[in-house]
């Protein structure tokens, strides 16, 4: 049986360049669809190769999105695409990420980070649609006709929304999303149970439909950063937004979370909006509390590293977070995971992953529910 390398299937993602030597299998990362500006995702499936020893070498490494991420990055792997490792023997010399293994077995998938797929997707929103009390709703379509979900949770007056994977390739953030939406559906769980009587919780797992399918990490079928097209977007470009904006437009917004993943910083952190015109002390304070209390919910988030205040500047207001708090004066976050591991908490085996993405995102009710007490006191 002789080796084959496959990526064509949902998220799958590699150009091959030469594979005939095993010891020197040439590879790159392939561009977004519709964009050479961004790269950094891959998944494939390698099969035939068992006990035999592999030396994969993406050649264009050095030229991705984010270079600097390949620094201490060790790529997933998976016999059976439920249970993902960490392959240890990995290296980057500032131009080439070299990955060496000998399967265990004929077949194993290799990604940047552990995939959610489409079809898990739509598992949870099976099991959300059943669930008493709960509705799942379409806001809209993407690009290319695929649903933008929303899972609506409690009957509160406070509306928080919570939208994850608007860069398709950071998969982590629909992990995260699990993880929060199985805290708030557990009717035996008193944070959620009061969450849900204090506010309704609009939780977008996956606004960007089209890149996750088409293994793209930060753009959707047009080639277009989603989280650059919050001031204008259009129907041409980015319906995806569009969708999310009319159902806000509809609720309001009390508290806003964008779940997302850092290709470099090897930390779980939040970036704020208190460097938004208008955000005010008020909300400054909220904030401020509100990262104090999920620190205090999961040792897993930190407050020392993170984005300078100034990373963003003439498009501050393209981004969701900032969008959203200028828009409806409310705390408004963005949450970012590493694709490495947690270097405060490091795993060996696994690094940071989709079970402790979604642990964290279990973790996220308790400064939420502490966030929806302060508001009503006010």
């Amino acid at each position: 049986m002789s080796v084959c390398i496959s990526s064509n299937f949902d998220s799958g993602s590699i150009d091959i360049v030469d594979a005939s030597n095993l010891n020197n299998v040439r590879l790159r990362i392939r561009d977004d669809h519709g964009s050479s500006e961004f790269l950094q995702w891959f998944h494939f499936r390698i099969s035939g190769a068992a006990g035999q020893p592999l030396t994969l070498r993406f050649e264009n490494a050095g030229k991705c999105s984010y270079p600097e991420g390949w620094r201490g990055y060790r790529a997933v792997a998976s016999y059976n695409r439920s249970d993902w490792f960490r392959i240890p023997d990995c290296s980057y010399d500032g131009e080439v990420l070299t990955v060496s293994l000998t399967p265990e077995r004929d077949v194993i998938w290799l990604a940047y980070f552990e995939p959610y797929s489409q079809e898990r997707h739509l598992s949870v929103l099976g099991r959300a649609a059943v669930s008493p009390g709960i509705r799942v709703a379409r806001l809209g379509a993407s690009l290319q006709g695929r649903d933008i979900d929303v899972i609506e949770i409690g009957d509160g007056p406070r509306p928080l929304w919570v939208v994850a994977r608007q860069h398709p390739g950071e998969s982590m953030a629909e992990w995260f999303a699990e993880g929060m939406l199985e805290r708030l559906l557990d009717a035996s769980d008193p944070v959620a149970r009061e969450i849900r009587q204090r506010a309704t919780v609009r939780l977008v797992p996956n606004i960007n439909p089209d890149g996750a399918w088409l293994g793209n990490l930060r753009s959707n079928a047009a080639g277009v950063n989603l989280n650059r097209e919050w001031h204008a977007p259009t129907a041409s470009r980015s319906p995806e937004v569009q969708a999310v904006q009319a159902g806000m437009a509809e609720s309001g917004v009390d508290l806003f979370l964008d779940i997302h993943g850092d290709e470099t910083l090897p930390y779980v952190f939040i970036d704020g909006s208190h460097m938004v015109p208008g955000y005010g002390a008020v909300n400054a304070a909220l904030q401020a509390q509100f990262l104090a209390d999920l620190a205090a919910a999961s040792p897993d988030f930190q407050q020392r590293h993170g984005y300078t205040d100034d990373r963003f500047q003439d498009e501050l207001l393209t981004l969701a977070s900032k969008w959203v708090a200028h828009r409806f004066g409310c705390v408004s976050l963005t949450l970012e995971m590493p694709f490495k591991d947690n270097d405060d908490a490091p795993d060996p085996a696994v690094g940071w992953n989709g079970e402790r993405s979604k642990r964290l995102g279990g973790a996220m009710l308790q400064p939420v529910l502490a966030h929806l007490r302060r508001l009503d006191q006010k």
